[in-house]
């Protein structure tokens, strides 16, 4: 019966991506046959769209954007003389629509002010390191995520071990559960989790789910959130996003988050999905290393209205919270300080790329060195000349990709990147195991980063992402030691190596070219 149930939802899911994909390649097809059309039945016509190209590049070289997605669209269009205008005002902007904007917008008004009540002013930090104050404040400032103290923190070097804590954690919940993730898959991870969910909803926990609709598209059968909410009263399911079969910008927004929050005072945050190859029950792709941490007091009061914030924008419309009943002191206790823990997020919502400005400013405050573990690296000339800079001044700067890919074309691209960076000084590991997919930066003993946020354009422009900033916690020196260990089982790439693994191609050229639109 069990096979039954799973061959009719793959088929559910296959027909979905069919007809999903047909209905793209159709409007597509038709609006680039309407355009060419419409320029040969009229020379006027065409005119007017090679003069609002023009137009456009102007106003693209006078726009506040990243150079490296200005140059590409200048290029494009230069080559669609007759369309590319149009194509820019369709296609060019990475905004979500305005509808989405303005339902997280609202939301986040409701919510974010209440965190002053919780946070920490920090004053200690800013006498003991002023900048590392000054980059807390900075993503206050902007994010209105405070940072705090009275928080444990425990460190995760492969997701099976922290799976197996979350599930502890779920069994012991008494009040409510908030789970957010980019993927949801069927398999051992997810059988064992909502088991434990159900459970726990059996005995009045309230419970709360959200999954990306195009990270789970071909994992999960359509409308699969309505099969969770008939499970049981107390779990309420919100698909984020969801995919429809028309050409939309607003598809490209996804919500790359990760985390899972019980009854306040316990969070977990990290590149870790619920599916099974993050626990290693399968292996695509070898050995899957990923990193995360497990929170304990205060400063889960951030994960914790980050998922609010996006609940109440989409599911739960027109209510509000009140988000005092789910602090940490409520159904917890005072945890003793770990250092200061900030966790953030960061939203393609407005023009500020905070994920790359924290990045930037690790790597721009280090003296000793800066370990990096990514899948992706796609880099923005902002980023790479802050890798290289880091590199120049001594700094001892390594940085872990995958020795297995999960998609070719992005490890080429990643490979692409490795020949500027490695010229700099900059050392690169690539881990032989499998695939890395953990999102992590460490620095000087004293200050990290672990989250869900890639060192590429989507992550650092396009998606909503969450990350943990840690400063002079012990998960600092857990981080850094997992590191060392790590460079162990990694092919070192250098300059008099590179040529046999990696052989440069104009394609590869044209690949770095068009990054900024994947």
């Amino acid at each position: 019966m069990k096979d039954k149930i799973k061959i009719n939802c793959r088929r559910l899911i296959v027909n979905r991506i069919f007809i999903t994909a047909l209905f793209l390649i159709l409007q597509i097809a038709w609006f680039v046959l309407c355009i060419i059309k419409l320029s040969a039945f009229s020379a006027w016509i065409s005119a007017v769209l090679k003069v609002l190209s023009l137009f456009i590049v102007l106003y693209i070289i006078c726009k506040d954007d990243n150079p490296a997605y200005k140059i590409v669209w200048i290029i494009l269009i230069m080559i669609l003389s007759i369309f590319g205008g149009l194509l820019y005002l369709f296609a060019g902007n990475k905004k979500p629509s305005k509808h989405m904007h303005g339902r997280i917008r609202s939301a986040k008004e409701k919510y974010i002010p209440m965190l002053k009540d919780f946070g920490e002013k920090g004053e200690a930090l800013s006498e003991t390191d002023p900048r590392a104050y000054s980059v807390c404040r900075y993503i206050n400032h902007l994010s209105g995520y405070p940072v705090y103290t009275n928080t444990q923190v425990k460190y995760y070097p492969v997701g099976e071990l922290m799976f197996k804590d979350m599930i502890k954690e779920i069994k012991k919940a008494e009040h409510f559960i908030f789970i957010e993730y980019f993927i949801i898959s069927m398999g051992k991870m997810w059988d064992e989790m909502l088991e434990a969910l159900v459970d726990r909803a059996e005995h009045g926990v309230e419970i709360r789910i959200i999954y990306d609709d195009m990270g789970c598209v071909a994992l999960l059968p359509p409308k699969y959130f309505r099969e969770l909410e008939s499970i049981h009263p107390n779990i309420k399911c919100l698909a984020f996003n969801p995919v429809v079969p028309v050409l939309s910008l607003v598809m490209n927004n996804r919500d790359h988050r990760k985390i899972l929050v019980i009854d306040g005072h316990t969070g977990f945050n990290g590149g870790i999905n619920i599916s099974d190859e993050y626990i290693n029950e399968t292996a695509p792709f070898g050995h899957w290393k990923d990193t995360g941490v497990m929170l304990r007091g205060d400063a889960v009061m951030n994960l914790t209205e980050m998922f609010l914030e996006l609940w109440h924008s989409f599911k739960d419309t027109g209510t509000k919270a009140d988000i005092i009943k789910y602090a940490p002191a409520v159904y917890g206790e005072k945890y003793p300080s770990d250092g200061y823990v900030q966790p953030f997020y960061d939203t393609p919502l407005d023009d500020e790329a905070l994920s790359e400005n924290v990045y930037i400013e690790i790597l721009s405050r280090a003296e000793k060195y800066v370990y990096i573990y990514t899948p992706y690296l796609i880099l923005d000339d902002i980023m790479k000349s802050a890798l290289c800079l880091a590199a120049k001044r001594g700094v001892d700067v390594c940085i872990v990709t995958p020795g297995i890919p999960d998609k070719k074309i992005i490890y080429r691209m990643t490979r692409a990147n490795y020949t500027p960076l490695l010229k700099a000084g900059v050392r690169i590991f690539e881990y032989t195991p499998g695939f890395i997919h953990a999102k992590s930066f460490v620095s000087d003993d004293k200050i990290g980063v672990v989250g869900t946020i890639n060192l590429d354009y989507r992550s650092l422009f396009l998606h909503f992402e969450c990350g943990t900033l840690l400063y002079g916690s012990k998960a600092v020196l857990d981080l850094k030691e997992d590191c060392l260990k790590t460079f162990d089982k990694c092919r070192e790439i250098t300059r008099d190596n590179i040529r046999q693994i990696y052989r440069g191609t104009m394609f590869d050229a044209l690949l770095r070219l068009i990054a900024p639109l994947l």
